[in-house]
């Protein structure tokens, strides 16, 4: 376990960029006096705001770069003109050589999924990475893989993910063997894509030490925290994971809406202002901030783009416990146990 949780900030990422980076670091070092940041940017933006955060500072250094990754740019084109040079590369190519323990961006998913499986590559015997997301549940948290890394997914794939998953959980649950379903159109066995079916299969029949599967789960078990872990492929993972959002977003609108209505609504809203205001925080995509990529040779967290300094601080705070708490060593671990027991499985049907 290391001494001192070294990230690596891409600094010009997100809508704001610095001027949400920066504070946001700052935030997450009060909690984590024992970071140290490396800030990758345009150091004439980034030092005025450093400034105004002297502890920041303290325990920062700036890496200038003039190059950034625009939020509407392909990939492709992003890496053809920012590799080697942009913030994001800087920041992830620092994890790579050993500068940084983990990379935090708020910038371009696209660019900084392509850059990272580029310059990092992935885990031996993952051909894809995954975004992992934390979701709030009536119990709490559940994690979500995949919401948008790639589309499609074979049974391998979806058990790479349930043990990557798994992982991940047992560093921020901290659970021996978190439960794991998988995402379906219903919880019976015949029901479903063939790959789904066969990953249950594989996961019923050759079960892992780290992790507990259940079986099929539906959309609604994701907000009532049915599971630790809910997998998926990364198409059903995205419009789960927007439509939720924009549900929170609407829930939100027809309650300002009703609060207005009246002077009676009023009224009440000002005297309940302290739930609403913890239900509001509790539903903020942008304050649940931070998805992990899952399957690659280093850490790597991505903030929500429109995240504000608190949601910012979030997802430093969520780079800082992977890396404390282990979680490359974890996953290694139950992918390598993962394997033997399937390669187990095998070579006894094949006897037979």
């Amino acid at each position: 376990m290391p001494q001192k949780v070294r990230i690596a900030l891409d600094a010009m990422g997100g809508d704001h960029g610095a001027t949400v980076v920066v504070p946001g670091a700052a935030e997450s070092l009060v909690r984590h006096p024992e970071s140290e940041f490396i800030l990758y940017g345009d150091s004439a933006r980034i030092e005025p705001v450093l400034r105004q955060h002297p502890r920041l500072a303290a325990a920062a250094r700036v890496v200038h770069t003039d190059i950034a990754v625009k939020m509407d740019e392909k990939p492709s084109q992003a890496l053809r003109h920012g590799r080697w040079k942009s913030s994001i590369w800087l920041a992830l190519d620092a994890v790579r050589k050993g500068e940084a323990d983990v990379a935090v961006s708020a910038g371009n998913t696209g660019a900084l999924m392509a850059m990272a499986k580029f310059n990092l590559k992935t885990l031996e015997g993952i051909e894809r990475p995954a975004i992992a997301a934390l979701w709030p549940t009536l119990r709490g948290e559940s994690i979500v893989l995949d919401v948008g890394a790639s589309i499609g997914a074979d049974a391998e794939h979806l058990c790479d993910l349930a043990a990557m998953g798994s992982a991940m959980a047992r560093v921020l649950f901290d659970i021996g063997r978190p439960t794991v379903g998988l995402l379906n159109i219903g919880v019976e066995e015949v029901k479903g894509l063939d790959e789904v079916r066969k990953a249950g299969q594989i996961l019923r029949d050759q079960p892992v030490p780290y992790l507990e599967y259940v079986g099929f789960v539906e959309g609604d078990d994701i907000g009532k925290g049915t599971v630790d872990v809910v997998v998926t492929e990364g198409f059903a993972g995205n419009i789960a994971l927007k439509t939720a959002e924009g549900t929170a977003r609407q829930i939100g609108g027809y309650l300002r809406g009703a609060m207005n209505r009246t002077w009676k609504a009023r009224l009440g809203y000002w005297l309940a202002r302290e739930a609403f205001r913890a239900l509001r925080e509790k539903m903020d995509p942008a304050r649940s901030n931070g998805g992990v990529f899952l399957g690659l040779n280093g850490i790597v967290i991505k903030s929500h783009g429109g995240a504000d300094a608190e949601g910012f601080a979030a997802a430093v705070d969520l780079g800082y416990d992977m890396v404390r708490y282990e979680l490359m060593v974890k996953i290694r671990q139950a992918l390598a146990r993962g394997r033997d027991h399937t390669a187990a499985a095998a070579a006894i049907g094949g006897a037979l």
